[in-house]
């Protein structure tokens, strides 16, 4: 069955490409982003690797570690990790999960439960259903989920205005409208009071309908 907002991320155990690690434990108190490919040197994939990497600082400052999986063993992934440099002009610095028994792709539904064998034997295409994004709070809850056909690549910069909208929310429940950005107005939580609205906006917010109270940035 496939995992949607607010149910716990499956913990898991896997090898990767920093050794072997226990998931719920790798995110610890941080946030986390795991994002899936169908199989290793496949071109679309290539450039999203590449990408996340270069702009990795962006989300060790929002205190979030990301995490790739493939179901690629992990010296697929090292040769991989070379191509991907030579391409994109940065190799992958996070964890590649070498998912060869297809565990943590089921846990996680982007697999079917009957799924088996040799995990290079399979192609691409069977495993198009890698494709997905999970965002994942400090309490390895479920944030965000996105699923991306393999002929689109992934847009990394909304991953981060996502977590920017989440992290804004549960530190000030704030809430973000469409085609927010960070800086512009937000939107008080409907879980906040007034009175208790009044004691953190002194200033006022404005009330354009009975349900919607925006305030600056």
């Amino acid at each position: 069955m496939s995992l949607t907002i607010g149910d716990l991320a499956p913990d898991f155990t896997a090898q990767t490409t920093e050794g072997e690690i226990s998931f719920h434990d790798w995110i610890g108190d941080s946030w986390a982003v795991l994002f899936s490919h169908p199989r290793d040197f496949t071109p679309v994939c290539t450039t999203e690797l590449g990408y996340m990497a270069a702009i990795k600082p962006e989300f060790d400052r929002r205190d979030t570690k990301i995490i790739g999986l493939s179901v690629d063993p992990v010296d697929n992934h090292v040769r991989w990790a070379q191509d991907i440099e030579q391409v994109q002009g940065v190799a992958p610095n996070y964890p590649m999960i070498a998912d060869t028994d297809h565990a943590v792709a089921k846990a996680y539904g982007m697999l079917p439960a009957d799924v088996a064998g040799d995990p290079t034997a399979r192609t691409p295409a069977q495993n198009a259903t890698l494709r997905n994004v999970f965002v994942i709070g400090p309490d390895k809850q479920i944030k965000l989920v996105l699923v991306y056909p393999m002929s689109t690549g992934r847009n990394f910069d909304e991953i981060l205005r996502v977590i920017d909208s989440l992290q804004l929310t549960a530190d000030h429940q704030l809430t973000t409208p469409a085609q927010w950005q960070p800086g512009d107005d937000a939107i008080i939580a409907g879980s906040v009071s007034d009175e208790q609205a009044r004691e953190r906006y002194p200033d006022g917010w404005q009330q354009p309908l009975p349900y919607m109270r925006v305030v600056p940035a």
